[in-house]
């Protein structure tokens, strides 16, 4: 009990000193001030995650139709906002795209670029509703192992990455990563709208290997970083590269599944539908072709609840 106790109150010390190093700029932002709301959100998702599934176990899935629509077509305006505010404010505060230092300044142009990134960490927590529609239309099998890392280590993560590091290259991965949502999530909005959009969704696949892509290109870009000694946090990078092997790892398993395995003729379906194929961001291949059916209004009429 003691060595918990030494445990505790060393952590408690370790982040007190971290406030003294963290972007004061920042300090009064909506969610920045304490890591608590970040942490009660993401507590909230996890308990959602285990009594979501037993609270619709007996009732009948919803559709949300309109309410799918709607969401995924706002984040893609949130994430092309991003992106492009991002882009813009970097040109003009003449960032270099191999190495940049955190400036702490309040310059125009450091403070847009600081504000782009709390959206981005915004968004993270926003795309928690990716997981709230499965389970209640439930798509349980949907909601993987990558699912779930991936959108609750994001909101935690990019909690830290504003609270230190609001600038410099932490731009470069925010600026990727949100135009690759602006396409992920125009493809699921486009699928919502019903069947007859099938015939232009034949690019899901290749939105997965423009993920695989980014993680290999931030691990470079880091890898550069450190081996230049950009003044950029080098605790940041390692963490980086990291984070993004898991992914590679993840990313590659779930490819694999969706598109280079080979099912059996007898088969094939039925273990896509019980969940052998993962998810990206929270949407899989099996996820096509069942978001189609639903949002078709192909269920028969009373079936499912509606909005």
């Amino acid at each position: 009990m003691e060595a918990v106790t030494h445990f505790v109150n060393d952590t408690v010390e370790f982040y007190k000193w971290g406030l003294t190093i963290s972007d004061k700029r920042v300090g009064s932002w909506p969610m920045m001030s304490s890591p608590l709301p970040t942490l009660a959100i993401s507590c909230l998702y996890l308990l959602f995650l285990w009594a979501g599934p037993r609270y619709m176990q007996d009732r009948q899935p919803y559709i949300l139709r309109k309410t799918l629509i709607v969401y995924n077509f706002s984040m893609v305006v949130l994430n092309f906002y991003i992106a492009k505010e991002l882009l813009i404010a970097s040109r003009r505060a003449g960032y270099s795209y191999l190495c940049q230092p955190v400036s702490y300044s309040n310059d125009e142009n450091e403070v847009r670029i600081a504000s782009a990134l709390w959206w981005y960490y915004i968004s993270k927590g926003v795309e928690f509703l990716d997981t709230v529609f499965f389970i209640l239309r439930k798509k349980f099998t949907q909601v993987s192992f990558l699912h779930v890392y991936h959108h609750c280590t994001m909101f935690i993560l990019w909690w830290i990455g504003m609270k230190w590091v609001p600038g410099g290259q932490s731009f470069f991965g925010a600026t990727i990563n949100s135009s690759i949502h602006v396409l992920m999530y125009g493809y699921y909005g486009l699928a919502a709208l019903g069947p007859h959009m099938q015939k232009y969704l034949w690019w899901k696949k290749y939105l997965t290997i423009i993920q695989i892509i980014q993680f290999h290109v931030t691990i470079g870009h880091a890898g550069y970083s450190l081996y230049t000694g950009c003044q950029f946090p080098a605790w940041m990078q390692w963490a980086l590269i990291g984070y993004a092997v898991t992914f590679i790892i993840l990313f590659a398993n779930f490819y694999y599944h969706a598109y280079r395995r080979k099912p059996s003729s007898q088969k094939g379906v039925k273990s896509a539908a019980n969940g052998t194929s993962m998810v990206t961001n929270g949407h899989s291949k099996v996820e096509q072709v069942e978001q189609v059916e639903d949002n078709g209004k192909r269920q028969k009429k009373g079936r499912a609840k509606r909005e």
